[in-house]
């Protein structure tokens, strides 16, 4: 977005690009606003992204908000230029929001990010065709499509060639992969088909797995293939069965607990985070402390922790809310637990040699994604052989 706005001549403006996965992410994000808006009163505030696209009267409701772009056409170069053209003139169009529920194809100019020029997040899938509960993100993304494989495996290639050393393959619903393209291939087919037509790809990752769309070719390549690397990250959600059955999840506890079992059966030395969400409408101690013990059950080391947000037009709103108090009080503990979690994998890791990827402030990730702090001077991108000689709660340290 911000090389599209750049090359239609939009130099004075400031693009908040929004997230809707919960309603404290949009507060935020109209805090942003408000804020730009007070630091640069002459910029043009542009907002974007998925807040916008399932709610934009809220963003065109605000004085400080000169236009808002929905999820369409936002890295569309050609809309920016539009953008521009509307904001010169007195009264300009404010909304340039289409129909995502439209949409059947992944833009290829959607498809690359960098961090810190370290590794190469590549968008090969966007939208999503589930309707959990608690969930408003489809209705910002659109449903779930597919970048062809090859079109993939050309982009990583010249990303490699460029000297990138890892890849990340991200997507709202990763695993869902394939199901829209002709003969519906699936991520493990993905998988397999990058790292053998780019053997120079040093490192792979997933960013996120359902657990009920791991196919056999992704578990196969987890257990044969070094260069896919041994993180992942579950969109688990609860570890009680009657929650996970009001949130309209597709797995339960014991489904969990099968994958994660035949994933470590295959590749001993995998590393798993997961998604949970605390204070779920209707949820009892008793299912929060199931949920609790979930993570040491599946051995989880990595949490992100959500209290649950009700968000307008989902189902999940309308069924009895726990106080929010309550809820505060049941994330906090959550992650405790996952402070604890992290720690006996951080302690596990001392005294290990790991491959380190050196990143632009110093410091580093393993191949299980663990942060480091590197104590010599090294060049991002290097991976460096290092013996983990500690750590400070929050990172490794190498020595």
């Amino acid at each position: 977005m911000e090389a599209a706005a750049r090359a239609a001549g939009l130099t004075d403006a400031v693009i908040v690009n929004t997230c809707a996965v919960t309603a404290e992410a949009v507060n935020q994000a109209r805090q942003a606003i408000r804020k730009a808006k007070r630091e640069r009163p002459g910029a043009r505030v542009i907002v974007a992204g998925c807040a916008a696209q399932a709610d934009p009267a809220r963003f065109t409701a605000m004085p400080e908000v000169d236009r808002v772009i929905g999820n369409v056409r936002k890295a569309d170069p050609s809309l920016w230029r539009e953008t521009r053209a509307a904001l010169a003139v007195p009264t300009p169009s404010r909304l340039a929001v289409d129909d995502i529920m439209a949409v059947r194809a992944v833009a290829p100019h959607m498809a690359e990010g960098h961090d810190r020029r370290t590794r190469a997040f590549v968008q090969v899938q966007d939208g999503c065709d589930h309707r959990c509960t608690f969930c408003i993100i489809p209705f910002g993304r659109g449903p779930a499509r597919s970048v062809p494989m090859g079109a993939v495996v050309a982009h990583i290639a010249r990303l490699v060639e460029a000297g990138q050393r890892e890849v990340v393959l991200t997507g709202v619903d990763l695993t869902s992969y394939g199901g829209d393209l002709p003969g519906t291939p699936t991520l493990g087919r993905l998988v397999r088909s990058i790292l053998r037509h780019v053997p120079a790809l040093e490192r792979l990752r997933l960013s996120s797995i359902d657990m009920v769309e791991a196919d056999d070719d992704l578990l196969a390549a987890l257990a044969e293939e070094e260069r896919l690397m041994p993180h992942l990250h579950l969109s688990l959600q609860s570890g009680d069965d009657l929650i996970l059955k009001r949130m309209k999840r597709r797995h339960s506890r014991a489904d969990a607990e099968r994958l994660v079992a035949e994933m470590r059966r295959r590749r001993p030395d995998l590393v798993l985070g997961a998604d949970l969400i605390a204070g779920f409408p209707t949820e009892t101690e008793a299912q929060f402390r199931n949920t609790l013990a979930c993570v040491d059950a599946l051995g989880l080391s990595f949490l992100h922790v959500f209290p649950f947000s009700p968000r307008p037009g989902t189902p999940a709103v309308r069924m009895p809310q726990l106080a929010r108090p309550l809820v505060k009080e049941r994330a906090r503990r959550l992650r405790e637990k996952g402070e604890a979690a992290l720690l006996r994998h951080l302690a596990a890791q001392v005294g290990r040699s790991r491959a380190v990827l050196v990143e632009a402030d110093g410091g580093g990730r393993t191949p299980h994604f663990t942060p480091v702090r590197v104590a010599r001077a090294a060049r991002p991108g290097a991976i460096l052989d290092l013996r983990i000689s500690g750590h400070d709660g929050a990172r490794l340290i190498a020595a």
